[in-house]
């Protein structure tokens, strides 16, 4: 079987492209950058961009399945840059597979496509798309999920959309070691009581995740549905980062910040850096101030019936362990 991964070089795509190699499967994975580790490997990189129609035909073209992970991520910048990439990219991405006669499409989406300011806890698929979005990311990730299973069975093409919660472990670029630099400086406050409860997913829990959808929509399942994904299990957030962080030797996050004034410190600071210009991210926005004090965890009974994905499979403790050595060791 050949299969495609998009953004196959980044953190989540590198644990889905091992599990592809161990199956034996012809893998190609297209990127704007190069990854001569994996050319190593066999892998067979494209390079190419998602805005570039032309790119990724080339990079669809005699392929049996697709695993679209590649995204524009983030909390800030500007409002057509996410949905040149996540919106326009998705539908590239599908009419090469129709092009191509791709039979299975896996898209990666998150559970912000719900976003609406509340908390979450315990609810379902049945959830609608959200509004208020407060971040460019979220409402173009959910547009971009929307088409992509309306895409469903046209053609022959079978389409599923996954939302992992949180993907952390090693080789994380991203959320956890901005969350250990940001306490290490001591710029990190708990937002509201610190009682929130969240989903958080093990990047290895994820990358298999993928895998089970494929499998099932290879048996005629899962087609045209979107599932959460996550550990099973919501932790008390504040509680497990100041765990890893106690464990790494890092400071305790102690300062809390009322979630009505972490909101409105990101409100004004959104808009100093719109009228200003000013580059990078904002230190707060409304959103982050949303998701760090609200309560967001979802049900994956859906993805354990339909797709027989187990988290179980790499527990948060084991995750938790190989993070911290990994970590410790490269610190020595």
């Amino acid at each position: 079987m050949q299969v495609l991964v998009t953004g196959g070089a980044g953190f989540l795509g590198r644990y889905i492209v091992d599990l592809l190699l161990e199956r034996g499967y012809r893998v190609r994975i297209f990127q704007r950058s190069d990854a001569p580790d994996l050319a190593q490997r066999g892998v067979e990189i494209v390079r190419g961009s998602l805005s570039d129609v032309d790119s990724v035909q080339r990079a669809v073209m005699g392929c049996d399945a697709v695993f679209h992970v590649a995204a524009k991520a983030g909390v800030w910048g500007r409002r057509a840059d996410y949905f040149k990439v996540n919106l326009e990219g998705t539908r590239a991405v599908i009419d090469a597979c129709r092009t191509s006669g791709v039979k299975w499409l896996i898209y990666t989406s998150t559970p912000s496509v719900v976003f609406n300011g509340d908390s979450f806890r315990g609810e379902d698929e049945e959830l609608p798309y959200g509004h208020d979005w407060l971040c460019h990311y979220a409402e173009s990730k959910a547009e971009a999920e929307a088409v992509a299973l309306a895409a469903n069975a046209v053609g022959g093409l079978q389409v599923c959309a996954l939302r992992p919660h949180l993907i952390w472990g090693v080789g994380d670029p991203h959320l956890l070691p901005r969350v250990m630099e940001r306490a290490r400086a001591g710029k990190l406050r708990i937002v509201g009581d610190g009682k929130n409860r969240v989903d958080i997913t093990h990047v290895r829990n994820a990358a298999a995740a993928h895998i089970a959808a494929l499998d099932a929509l290879g048996r005629g399942k899962a087609g045209g549905r979107a599932f959460f994904i996550s550990q099973g299990e919501p932790v008390v957030l504040w509680e497990w980062i100041n765990e890893l962080l106690s464990r790494v030797g890092v400071p305790r996050v102690e300062g809390k910040i009322a979630y009505p004034v972490a909101r409105r410190i990101g409100s004004i600071l959104e808009r100093a850096w719109s009228l200003f210009r000013i580059q990078g991210e904002p230190p707060m926005t409304r959103f982050v101030a949303t998701e760090l004090a609200k309560d967001h965890w979802y049900s994956i009974e859906a993805a354990r019936v339909e797709l027989g994905y187990e988290p179980e499979r790499f527990s948060t403790e084991a995750g938790l362990e190989e993070f911290v050595a990994v970590y410790l060791k490269k610190r020595k």
